[in-house]
């Protein structure tokens, strides 16, 4: 019943910790930060950088499709001097003087109101697809920024877990040399921490995984988000 009760321990040592420090893991989220780092992922982006320069392109195209107006008009002048005769064989419909002209596309004139009304839905549409994309962005971010913490804290429970299986092996280890624990009970210790030490090594690399996954989308390192 002791050498039972002792490979207990082991076990709870192993996996005990690691439940109960699972149920804090809300506490760990800063919302502060994940706001830093959802707008740094905005400034840094590039497909976030195009989308923003298409909407101020189709911003820019509306008070040029207005002025398109003035391109429907044009105006001409003739100058004869006085000297000459009003009367010309060629062309006598001019006189002496300046003579203005003005011409107007009707078709364009037609057209424009639609194109102005065409450069403000292109507009509209580019405000639409950035916020659209703003809002994936985000998610996305979160979902990171949350794999993240989740890994951060496995690491940390898994490092704890490992230091408290190096405690249950050498105080085993003691009491197996003195006779009180079997080799059995010594050895599961041992065997635990193994296990411990191997869960440590893989949540250090998914760590490091979703950092890297969580950097690549905010385009900086989250040492450098202060």
């Amino acid at each position: 019943m002791k050498n039972v009760s002792l490979l207990i321990i082991v076990l709870m040592c192993a996996f005990g910790f690691k439940s109960s420090a699972q149920e804090s893991i809300l506490a760990e989220i800063n919302y502060s930060t994940l706001e830093k780092y959802i707008q740094a992922a905005k400034e840094n982006l590039i497909k976030r950088q195009i989308l923003g320069l298409n909407a101020e392109k189709a911003k820019a195209d509306i008070p040029i499709t207005t002025l398109g107006y003035l391109d429907m008009v044009g105006a001409s002048y003739f100058w004869r001097p006085q000297s000459k005769s009003a009367i010309d064989a060629n062309n006598p419909y001019i006189v002496n003087g300046f003579q203005l002209g003005i011409n107007v596309s009707l078709g364009s004139l037609l057209q424009r109101p639609f194109l102005i009304k065409k450069a403000k839905i292109d507009y509209k549409i580019a405000q639409l697809e950035m916020k659209d994309y703003d809002r994936t962005l985000a998610n996305e971010v979160k979902a990171r920024y949350y794999d993240y913490i989740q890994q951060l804290n496995q690491l940390k429970i898994n490092s704890q877990v490992v230091q408290d299986g190096k405690n249950v092996a050498e105080n085993l280890k003691y009491k197996f040399e003195k006779g009180e624990v079997t080799l059995d009970v010594y050895n599961q210790s041992r065997v635990a921490l193994a296990g411990a030490n191997s869960s440590k090594i893989e949540s250090e690399v998914s760590y490091l995984k979703t950092k890297d996954a969580l950097e690549e989308i905010i385009g900086k390192k989250l040492e450098e988000i202060k």
